[in-house]
């Protein structure tokens, strides 16, 4: 009996200890490949995975139809398909739109992890009192996560919800009451991580992630915006960082496992399909920009449940397929009418992917 009881003992102990040391979260896949910061990156071909080739073949003329430039599929990252678009090439520059937001989100997530910055603190302690045109007590409610999350309460349907102004930043509701896909309180996270960091944000955002990660590109003011370019394979590596949990090749860049998670789920339970600037597949009900209205059931049905999706205007895409080891490109003009980020082109593009896989 003492003995059968010393053993119980002795396995909780051991258990408890594991869990101590391996923390929920994102661990590092030793099964994901990554490419070196030049030279070849690493093939698979559609066949040996089991793929329809001439569906594949189909996507890229729906994708030639669409006014696509450039077309990436990773898997387990290693490159299965590279496609460009009349003149666009590996070299060629592109603008992300809003898809950069999670760049940003993700290096908000670093200075936290750094100990510049909490997502508790006040937005003012870093913009200064006076970046609304709130009175004094309701922009001290106005958090950081509330940036991260869509949900200040300032008024989108002013003239310019792009515009940072503080008599642009008007008050609608109290903060976290109320989402809607608001530019310019996202754009003033510059402002955060530059003054946590006391340095410019194309120089945290280059020692932070786009190095570490090979990645080429900068961030570029255009008008209120602050709008990131690159090449189609840097996009490509950003989606692979996030489908290892923010680590590359074995190195966290991101280390805050907490951080990682809530970024990539719910972030609040006004639109369930909108993580820290990140959409979300799979959700009971999703938003859209511009309107106020829930819809039922997932933002993008055709694909799978467990994706997660950076989107920009005129249909940018980085889309992060855990359980099918994808990550997915699309850079390029509208790939129809609406110009928003979500649009109907990601349910028509995962239409096609569909008979590909």
């Amino acid at each position: 009996m003492f003995l059968r009881r010393t053993l119980f003992l002795l396995t909780c102990t051991l258990l408890l200890a594991c869990k101590k040391d391996n923390p929920s979260g994102p661990q590092p896949d030793t099964s994901l490949y990554f490419p070196p910061a030049s030279g070849t990156w690493e093939t698979v071909t559609p066949s040996s995975l089991g793929w329809n080739s001439t569906a594949l073949a189909n996507t890229f003329d729906f994708l030639d139809q669409k006014h696509t430039k450039a077309f990436i599929i990773l898997y387990n990252g290693r490159m299965v398909a590279e496609k460009y678009f009349g003149s666009f090439t590996a070299d060629s520059l592109w603008y992300w739109a809003s898809a950069g937001k999670t760049l940003t989100a993700t290096l908000v997530g670093i200075a936290q992890n750094e100990g510049l910055l909490s997502l508790a603190d006040p937005a003012a302690k870093y913009l200064g009192a006076g970046w609304t045109s709130l009175s004094a007590p309701q922009e001290q409610q106005i958090t950081i996560r509330h940036l991260l999350t869509m949900t200040s309460g300032l008024d989108d349907g002013v003239t310019d919800d792009h515009c940072t102004l503080p008599s642009c930043l008007q008050y609608k509701s109290a903060p976290g009451t109320r989402w809607a896909y608001h530019n310019a309180p996202y754009t003033l996270l510059e402002k955060v991580v530059e003054a946590a960091s006391g340095k410019s944000y194309n120089t945290y955002f280059r020692e932070k992630i786009r190095d570490p990660v090979g990645m080429n590109g900068l961030w570029i003011k255009s008008g209120w915006n602050n709008v990131y370019y690159s090449n189609a394979r840097s996009m490509a590596r950003f989606g692979l960082l996030m489908q290892a949990g923010a680590h590359w090749n074995g190195t966290p860049v991101l280390s805050d496992a907490a951080y990682y998670n809530a970024m990539m789920n719910t972030s609040q339970n006004l639109n369930l399909s909108y993580g820290y600037l990140w959409w979300l597949n799979g959700k009971a009900s999703h938003m859209l920009p511009t309107v106020q209205f829930v819809f039922n059931g997932s933002m993008v049905p055709n694909a799978p449940a467990d994706m997660y999706a950076a989107l920009g205007k005129n249909d940018q895409k980085i889309y992060v397929v855990p359980s099918k080891k994808l990550v997915i490109i699309r850079m390029g003009e509208a790939a129809g009418n609406v110009q928003l980020a979500v649009s109907s082109f990601d349910n028509e593009l995962w239409g096609h992917l569909k008979q590909v896989f």
